[in-house]
């Protein structure tokens, strides 16, 4: 079995099988294992929707390495903890198991400010293996995962690159872009400049697009961490799936 693993958080929503059926995808893609994880008060109670989630990936999917988990506590703690070592994490923006506060409401963007690596939110309703582009937000120089994420992503797919970049990072240091280029030589890119609105541009966008990847910017107050505006916009209103990446 591959070392590297793309995990899921399932709770037998709809959403949720939407975003299982994402991760064996993108698992698929990278060559990787499938990591399914289910919150619960109760472990024992996790058996049918697991056992579900991996009769579902067998079939779709036949020979794809698949591991479960069933981990006691709130999901955003269990999907962070299994972040650490994952490729990809992946959930849906909303879920309605019929446990409360599993995968409902606002996990993913909670999850969104405490991941360990690149987080998938699985958002919009146009199938995304049909030739759309990845989109790259840039907001500062502090993207550089981001931005590394975006070059691998479009080579995985063999599609366009398109780069979003904000006037106030143009202006104060461009980023370089050049040095990615040379690593992936056969993504073909296009950049446009936003003078305002980063969010809104990025929106618009995002209609036409695969994904969109941004970089992760997390802000502490008394509620505990949460994402910058642009992340909270896309991870509310996107078009396309949203990939957050976190900064450093």
């Amino acid at each position: 079995m591959t070392s590297q693993h793309v995990v899921v958080g399932v709770d037998g929503s709809v959403a949720a099988v939407r975003a299982l059926d994402r991760a064996a995808e993108e698992a698929e893609r990278r060559g990787a294992a499938l990591h399914i994880v289910y919150a619960v008060p109760d472990r024992g109670a996790a058996a049918p929707i697991l056992a579900s989630a991996v009769s579902r990936t067998g079939t779709r999917h036949p020979g794809l390495p698949t591991m479960t988990a069933a981990a006691e506590g709130g999901a955003v703690r269990a999907l962070a903890r299994a972040s650490t070592a994952a490729a990809l994490t992946v959930v849906g923006n909303r879920g309605f198991g019929v446990v409360a506060g599993t995968l409902a409401g606002s996990v993913s963007m909670r999850l969104a400010a405490q991941t360990h690596g690149p987080l998938l939110v699985v958002r919009g309703d146009h199938r995304c293996d049909n030739g759309h582009g990845v989109l790259l937000g840039l907001g500062s120089k502090a993207d550089a995962g981001a931005a590394a994420y975006a070059f691998a992503e479009a080579e995985r797919r063999g599609v366009r690159l398109s780069v979003l970049q904000s006037q106030a990072q143009k202006a104060v240091l461009p980023f370089p872009l050049a040095e990615l280029q040379q690593q992936y030589p056969e993504v073909r890119t296009e950049s446009c400049t936003v003078h305002h609105d980063t969010a809104h541009a990025l929106l618009e966008a995002g209609r036409e697009a695969a994904v969109v990847v941004i970089g992760a910017y997390h802000r502490s107050n008394g509620l505990g961490r949460r994402t910058g505006s642009v992340a909270h916009t896309l991870l509310c209103r996107s078009h396309c799936p949203v990939v957050v990446v976190p900064n450093g």
